[in-house]
C-alpha cells in the first residue's frame, strides 16, 4: 500500500489542495458550505493522485534512467505498469464523478481539462521541447480555479488572479529543479531548458524574469479589495526575498544557488497563502 500511496505523490497533492482551498475561500458568495468544500477537496485529491500515477506510468522508462526517480515503485518493479495504469484511471474516474455529482459541472470540466492537458500535452512534450514547462504551467495553476468554481459556480477576475500567481510561481520553482537535476534529465532524454542550453544563462534569466513578474501580480489581491494593506506588505516582502534568491542564481549559476531558489519557492507559496487568508476582507467583513 505504501508503494501505491507513493504513486500519488502526497507531498505535491497537499499543495494542490491548499491552492484549491484558497480558491474556494475567495469564491464564496454566500455562506460557507463544508459539504461542498470537502467534496471539492476529495475530488481534486483523486484527480491529482490519478494524474501523478499515470504520469509515472507514461514516464516509467525515463524514470528508470534517472537517479532521482529510479527507485519509484514502477521502475523499481514494486508495482507493475498494468496495475499502476488501472489504479491511475480508477482514481481519475472517481475524482471526475465526485466533482460532477457532489459539486458542480464546471469543476468537473476544469478537472478534466487539467488532467487531459497534463497527461496528453505536457507529459509527452517533455521529450520534445523545453517549452513543455510553459505548457505544464497551465494545468499546474488550475487548482484555485477549481476551488473558486466550486463555491461561486463561475470564474471572476479574482479567480484568474489566483491562477496567475501560481502560474508565474511555477517557473522559478521548476527551472530550479531542472537546473539541479539537468544531468539526470539529459540521461532520460527529457529536454528541459538547462539540458538544451547547458550554460544555464537562459535558465537563470527565465527564473529572474518570472520572479519579477510574480511580484506585481501577487499585489493584485489587495488592489481588487480581496485583502487589506497588511497583505500588500507581506506580498512585497515575500516577493522581494524570492527575487533576491533568483538574483543570486543569475550572478552565480551553481547548484547551491539553484537549491536556494527551490527552498525560497517552497516557502513562498504557503506564506503568501497565509497572508491572503489572515488579511482577507471577506474574513473580517463576515
Amino acid at each position: 500500500m505504501n508503494d501505491y500511496l507513493a504513486l500519488t505523490k502526497p507531498r505535491i497533492t497537499w499543495l494542490i489542495l491548499m491552492s484549491t482551498g484558497i480558491g474556494y475561500f475567495f469564491g464564496q458568495a454566500g455562506g460557507f458550505d463544508l459539504f461542498v468544500l470537502l467534496h471539492t477537496l476529495a475530488g481534486t485529491a483523486l484527480l491529482a493522485s490519478g494524474t501523478a500515477t499515470l504520469n509515472q506510468w507514461f514516464e516509467r522508462d525515463a524514470d528508470a534512467r534517472m537517479n532521482r526517480t529510479k527507485s519509484r515503485p514502477i521502475p523499481a518493479g514494486r508495482v507493475s505498469p498494468r496495475n499502476a495504469l488501472l489504479f491511475g484511471i480508477a482514481l481519475i474516474v472517481a475524482g471526475e464523478l465526485e466533482l460532477a455529482i457532489a459539486v458542480n459541472p464546471l469543476t468537473a470540466w476544469l478537472g478534466f481539462f487539467t488532467v487531459a492537458s497534463y497527461l496528453l500535452l505536457y507529459t509527452p512534450m517533455k521529450q520534445r521541447s523545453w517549452w513543455s514547462t510553459t505548457v505544464g504551467a497551465f494545468p499546474g495553476a488550475m487548482p484555485p480555479l477549481i476551488g473558486f468554481a466550486a463555491s461561486r459556480g463561475n470564474l471572476t477576475i479574482e479567480a484568474w488572479i489566483l491562477f496567475a500567481i501560481i502560474f508565474l510561481w511555477q517557473f522559478p520553482h521548476f527551472y530550479a529543479i531542472a537546473w539541479m537535476y539537468r544531468d539526470d534529465y539529459a540521461r532520460a532524454g527529457i529536454r528541459m531548458l538547462p539540458v538544451v542550453e547547458p550554460d544555464g544563462i537562459s535558465t537563470s534569466r527565465q527564473i529572474s524574469a518570472f520572479a519579477i513578474l510574480l511580484l506585481p501580480c501577487s499585489l493584485m489581491p489587495s488592489f481588487l479589495s480581496m485583502t487589506g494593506h497588511w497583505y500588500l506588505g507581506a506580498a512585497l516582502l515575500l516577493g522581494g526575498l524570492f527575487l533576491r534568491s533568483a538574483t543570486r542564481l543569475s550572478r552565480e549559476r551553481s547548484a547551491l544557488n539553484a537549491r536556494g531558489v527551490l527552498k525560497a519557492s517552497v516557502l513562498y507559496l504557503p506564506l503568501l497563502y497565509a497572508a491572503l487568508i489572515l488579511d482577507a476582507r471577506k474574513l473580517w467583513m463576515d
